[in-house]
This record gives structure tokens, C-alpha cells and sequence, in this order.
């Protein structure tokens, strides 16, 4: 983990995979390395960002070839470090590797291969894995890749040269993204569509247990047994310009300020309004199956979990239907009871998250019919369920995820009404509904129009190190996701929590001067709420409060006031998260933080 770049072809390799490497920075990453074949093979690797990889290149002979490979590493196996950064070498064939994911196995295969005479260098799983192919090699690198991950257990997306095969690339995968971008004489290999579509439109993702053979006159897949595969090709739509930075100081706060467009993009061709309807194509060819379902389930991790537990009482409240969220980490090892009638809805941005991804196949394999709401096109999540929504957001390049979340909810929304409406919702009320549902743009650019008064309250509580955020029904979820945010960027230690739960033991935490945000907006609950708030503040502790345009009783009871306008209660996450947004964004950037690229955190977690 976390990101690979490939290429073979003829233009100079080095410019093309240090370009690739920066599209993939984004995902996360401590160390970075290349390796060129020109004659002989070179590798040079450097901590930190890939810049750094770029200054200690400049000047450096041998890496003008035009075949050669690039990695961004997120640590798993051993420390931050040049000699554990990829790529990795064997040590008697001039295999290089790069690799995403973890070898399970390694340890063992580690002793057998220190009995048979190699001599390892790094704390890596991956080193291991670039020595066991050595160990196989023959003179046919594809033979021995394909005999090397036939040994091993565990995840893995690998690009693989060889000194003895100086036009020859491998690539394989399974549980870690891989694509090939195809162009005219040319292939570019990598973890993610960003780093590709720059130089063709047309790919194809290698599946699970794959392995693709690449020259510069074409490419071969197989099974790692080596039985013939024929790929789909696929037309690659990122527009890279939604890519740029654009006039933004980061993209965090680029994607928060997308959010009214991406939106609209949402549900654009979705929402018929004049008829009342909602026409989610991509669930169309089974739609009987879940007007009659019996049971939802929703699996996800992180921020998708968050939405997902907003499409919990979604499907409750407004579709009638007994729902339920899951870790998608846990779900897939306490033997989960799936009946007939069961319908499992995986959440993610990126549609490549491993713990998802194991749930889903636990789910299918189970009997359950399969659901995504994903935004990535032709993801392993988008080609592995039976059906699904695509979020159509565009791509979300901070980390710490903002316009998916919105447009997770919208899309979970959608669906919670596709199936209301067949089930028991009224044509009025669903009009309703949908009307108020297409204004949720234009209430989102009412509160990025808050930007500086938000920065201005962020400043007051900015050195406070323990912040609690409290919410009820549809916006627990939503207190938990502002924690999240807070957590993620700024470094500061953040709870999210039931309002309610508060005084069953966390009430103890709170001092003089504490940050409490409340989420107060005007529903069934406000007035439990305002309770809760009175019971903090009589502690001592600071008021922030989320609330609805027009509420001055709020003001009596909140230090500071964070307005929001008026929506019904079951689309105000997608509203009230909002302010919760940008109170993250602006404390890590006053603690001078990089809001971009969090410590320890990786844009799509490819391992358990």
C-alpha cells in the first residue's frame, strides 16, 4: 500500500511515473521510489513526499530507459525508511517489484527462502515476495510470477520487472486495485485511473488472481495457473481538471465548496420531478427482488459507515423496511445470518476497500443480493455486486472524505424513495419530498457562505485538545462523522455520541471551557436537545451549537451559533455536516497542519 505506477512503451519512463506518482499522492503515503531498465536495472528510493524521489533523481545516469516502475508506500511491514520504501529487488536475477497489500505468509516463506542461500536487506513482506520470485525464475518472468503467487496467502497488486527481460512487464492482483491503461504502443499500469487517464481512455482492471503480460506490442492475461482470461475493456470519463487544485489553498476545502454541483450532478436525471419520480437505472433489472425484500443491511467502514447509518433510517423511516448497519470489518468474521430476503448495501468511495469488499463476497456467498453505492467507476465494488448507484461526485482527492459523504447520503436517499414510493409512500408525500430534496444545493451554498464566521469560532476553541459531538436520530450519525473530521486532520481528540448517551458516563469528561458540539437543529428532538445542552453547560462546558435559521432560543443556551437553513429532519445530515466540515478544515489548518495528506491515513484502505 498505497500507490503503483507501471509503464512500458516509448517515451522516457521516468517523467511519466513521477507524474503518475503525484496524481496518486493524494492516497497517502510516507516514502517513494522508481526503478528504470536502460541496459541495466536502477532503483532509487527516498522518505517522504515525491518530490523528494525527484530532487535525488535530477542529475542521477541510467534512468532514461523506457520501461520502469514507481511506488508511493504506506508502511505496513517495518519502519519509514529508504531501504524498506519499494521498489524491491531479489538478489540474484534483477527482479524489481512494486507491491500494494500484505503477504500473509511471509514469515514462513522468508525461513525457507534464508535456508536456500538468499540474504534479505528490509523488515518488508514485500522483499520476501520479489525473492521468492527470483528463486522461481527461469528465464520466463510471468511463469515465475504466476509460480510465486500460487505460494503465497494474503492481498497483493504488483508490477514486476526483470533486467533479463528488458521488454517485458508483469502485473498481477488480487484484493488490491490494478489497472492497465492500453494505448498505441503503450501500457501504463496503475492502482488508480488518475495516474492513467492522461495518456489513454481505455483500460481494463485485472481481476483477482490475474496476471497480465505486457510488451509494447500488446498483452496477454491469465490466471495464476495460467489458464487464458479475455479482460473487459473499459472507457475511462475522469476529467482531470476536476482533478486540479484549481484557486483552492487544499483540495479538502475545494471538494467542501464542490459540494451544491456535485450534488446536483447526484441526482441530475434521478429526480423527475413533474412525475414524481425516482429513475435509478442501475437498480432497474431488480426491482421486484427489493420492493419484496425483508431485511437491509448496510456495510461500510469509516465515513461510508457514517452514511450508512444515515441509510439505516432511511430505509426504516421512509421505505418501511427493517435495516441495520455493519462494520463491514466485523461483519464478515462473526458468522452473520443472512435469510431469504436479505439485501446487503456496500458503501464506499473508492470501491476498493478491503474489510467492504470482504463483506460483500460473505454476503453473496451467503445468498444475499448485492447492492453498492459507490463513486468510483468500474471499481472491484461496481463490478463485484449485483447492482448499485454510482455517486457521480467526480473525484475526491483529500483524504478526508467530504463531497462522497454528501453524495453517499443523496444516493442512499434515492434509493430509501425508489423503494418508498413502491412500497407504501403516497405520490404527494413523495413529491414532497423530492422537491425538498433538489433544494438541498442551493441550502448548502447558504451555508458555505458562512466559511469566515465558522473560521472565526474554530480560532476561539483551536488549542482545546478534547471535544465532544452530540446528535440525535438522523444527526448522531452526523455528530459522529464531525468527530471523525476533527480527528482525522487536526489531530485533536474527538468523540461523537448520542446526545442522550452523554450523561451515561462521558459527562464526567467535560471541564471548564470544554467544546460540546450539538447538532440542534429544528426536528422531533430539538427539545431533548436543548436539555442535553443545558446539562453541559451547567458543567462548564462551551457551546457549539448547529441550528436552524430563525432560532433564537438557541442563543440562550449556546456560546456560538452555527446557522443552517430549514429542511426536513431526514435530509439535514447532508446539510448540517456542513458546518462540521469546514470547523475541521479550519483547525487543522490553523494548528498548520497538512489538511491534504493527514498522518498515518491512506484515501482507499487496501489492507486488513
Amino acid at each position: 500500500m498505497c500507490g503503483i505506477v507501471a509503464y512500458i512503451g516509448s517515451k522516457p519512463a521516468q517523467p511519466l511515473l513521477l507524474e503518475g506518482l503525484k496524481r496518486l499522492e493524494y492516497r497517502g503515503y510516507d516514502s517513494a521510489g522508481l526503478a528504470v531498465l536502460n541496459g541495466s536495472l536502477n532503483v532509487a528510493r527516498a522518505v517522504g513526499r515525491v518530490v523528494n524521489l525527484e530532487t535525488k533523481l535530477k542529475g542521477l545516469p541510467g534512468f532514461d530507459g523506457t520501461l520502469g516502475l514507481a511506488h508511493t508506500r504506506w508502511a505496513t511491514h517495518g519502519g519509514v525508511t529508504e531501504l524498506n520504501a519499494h521498489p524491491h529487488q531479489d538478489d540474484k536475477s534483477g527482479i524489481a517489484l512494486v507491491h500494494n497489500g500484505i503477504i500473509e505468509n511471509y514469515v514462513s516463506l522468508k525461513a525457507l527462502l534464508s535456508e536456500r542461500g538468499h540474504t534479505f536487506k528490509t523488515d518488508t513482506d514485500t522483499e520476501v515476495l520479489a525473492m521468492l520470485i527470483g528463486e522461481l525464475y527461469e528465464g520466463d518472468l510471468e511463469a515465475a510470477v504466476q509460480a510465486a503467487l500460487r505460494e503465497v496467502t494474503g492481498a497483493y497488486a504488483i508490477a514486476v520487472i526483470c533486467a533479463q527481460e528488458p521488454d517485458v512487464l508483469v502485473c498481477a492482483r488480487k484484493g488490491s486495485p490494478l489497472m492497465v491503461g492500453v494505448g498505441a504502443g503503450e501500457c501504463i499500469v496503475a492502482s488508480d485511473p488518475s495516474a492513467i487517464v492522461a495518456h489513454t481512455s481505455q483500460a481494463f482492471a485485472l481481476d483477482d488472481y490475474n496476471v497480465a503480460r505486457i510488451t509494447r506490442e500488446g498483452f496477454r492475461t491469465s490466471t495464476i495457473d495460467n489458464k487464458p482470461v479475455t479482460p473487459k475493456m473499459m472507457q475511462l470519463e475522469l476529467d482531470l481538471e476536476q482533478a486540479e487544485l484549481g484557486t483552492y489553498e487544499h483540495y479538502m476545502l475545494k471538494e467542501i465548496f464542490e459540494q451544491p454541483a456535485s450534488l446536483r450532478t447526484t441526482m441530475r436525471g434521478r429526480v423527475d420531478l413533474k412525475e414524481g419520480k425516482i429513475v435509478l437505472g442501475g437498480l432497474m433489472d431488480c426491482a421486484k427482488e427489493l420492493v419484496k425484500s425483508r431485511r437491509y443491511i448496510l456495510i461500510a467502514q469509516g465515513t461510508a459507515l457514517h452514511a450508512a447509518m444515515i441509510g439505516e433510517y432511511l430505509l426504516e423511516d421512509l421505505a418501511k423496511v427493517p435495516a441495520e448497519c455493519e462494520y463491514a470489518s466485523e461483519f464478515r468474521y462473526r458468522n452473520p445470518i443472512i435469510e431469504d430476503g436479505t439485501v446487503v448495501v456496500a458503501v464506499s468511495q473508492s470501491g476498493e476497500t478491503i474489510d467492504t469488499l470482504a463483506a460483500l463476497h460473505e454476503a453473496k456467498d451467503r445468498g444475499a443480493l448485492t447492492l453498492g453505492a459507490i463513486n468510483v467507476v468500474g471499481s472491484t465494488l461496481s463490478r463485484d455486486t449485483d447492482a448499485g448507484v454510482y455517486l457521480r461526485v467526480g473525484p475526491e482527492i483529500g483524504v478526508a472524505s467530504t463531497k462522497a459523504f454528501t453524495g453517499q447520503v443523496a444516493v442512499l436517499t434515492l434509493i430509501s424513495l425508489f423503494l418508498a414510493r413502491r412500497r407504501f409512500m403516497s405520490d404527494e408525500q413523495a413529491r414532497t419530498l423530492l422537491d425538498e430534496l433538489t433544494k438541498i444545493p442551493d441550502a448548502i451554498e447558504r451555508v458555505l457562505e458562512s466559511n469566515d464566521t465558522i473560521r472565526r469560532v474554530t480560532e476561539k476553541y483551536v488549542e482545546r485538545d478534547n471535544w465532544l459531538f452530540l446528535g440525535r436520530g438522523y444527526n448522531y450519525p452526523t455528530a459522529l462523522e464531525g468527530a471523525l473530521k476533527l480527528k482525522e486532520i487536526s489531530y485533536i481528540h474527538a468523540e461523537g455520541m448520542p446526545a442522550a448517551e452523554m450523561k451515561h458516563g462521558p459527562i464526567a469528561l467535560i471541564d471548564e471551557g470544554m467544546p460540546v458540539v450539538f447538532i440542534a437543529n429544528k426536528g422531533p428532538q430539538y427539545d431533548k436537545v436543548i436539555n442535553n445542552i443545558e446539562e453541559v453547560r451547567t458543567r462548564g462546558g462551551h457551546i457549539i451549537a448547529v441550528a436552524t435559521e430563525g432560532d433564537e432560543r438557541i442563543k440562550t443556551v449556546a456560546q456560538d451559533v452555527l446557522y443552517v437553513p430549514d429542511v426536513p429532519d431526514c435530509l439535514s445530515p447532508m446539510v448540517t455536516v456542513v458546518p462540521l466540515q469546514l470547523l475541521a478544515y479550519h483547525a487543522a489548518v490553523l494548528r498548520g497542519h497538512d489538511v491534504d495528506k493527514p498522518r498515518n491515513l491512506a484515501k482507499s484502505v487496501t489492507v486488513e
